[in-house]
């Protein structure tokens, strides 16, 4: 009942054979070192890819990539070129073998440190090794990259929504006036 998440492409393999999944059981773990996981049904066809390699790369998507974020999550590998019929552009990864998104804003390449089996997911604990981003995205003032121009899509039961507007910031209710 953790809700909204973010509903991120996971794409992984290498130049020979990779694949992509949607994910929504995803997040951050560790700030120093940098870490994240992903939780991946055992069946899914992208599982042994990622567990062969033992690396992945989490795509952000936006409301314009929605329905390619959706399409990726109910087609199976097995059965279809996710990238053929998605349309999303595959990259050679940085630090990784597997390919990155060309229209993802922000893209963060894992190394997987551990797998925790728990029950109908694995969750695939990972360091982070390389992060990618749209160099438009980020902000010239602060160096940071902007989720509020990004248009980031999330996940609630069942449904897909943009990200809405900035209501405050860290420590904005404690802030001295």
């Amino acid at each position: 009942m953790i809700y909204p998440l973010p509903a991120v492409i996971v794409t992984c393999g290498d130049e020979t054979r990779s694949n992509m999944l949607t994910v929504a059981w995803t997040g951050t773990l560790c700030t120093n070192p940098p870490m994240c996981y992903i939780s991946v049904r055992p069946e899914r066809y992208s599982y042994p890819l990622i567990r062969e390699r033992m690396e992945f790369t989490i795509n952000l998507t936006t409301a314009a990539m929605a329905r390619a974020t959706d399409w990726a999550g109910v087609r199976s590998g097995r059965d279809f070129d996710k990238w053929k019929e998605t349309g999303l552009t595959a990259v050679k990864g940085v630090k990784v073998a597997c390919p990155y998104i060309a229209e993802s804003p922000l893209n963060i390449e894992c190394r997987v440190k551990e797998i925790v089996k728990l029950g109908s997911h694995d969750m695939f604990i990972a360091d982070v090794v390389n992060v990618l981003a749209d160099e438009e995205l980020i902000d010239p003032a602060t160096g940071a990259f902007d989720l509020g121009v990004a248009g980031l899509l999330n996940y609630s039961h069942g449904h897909y929504f943009e990200q809405g507007a900035e209501i405050g910031h860290f420590g904005w209710s404690v802030k001295k006036k």
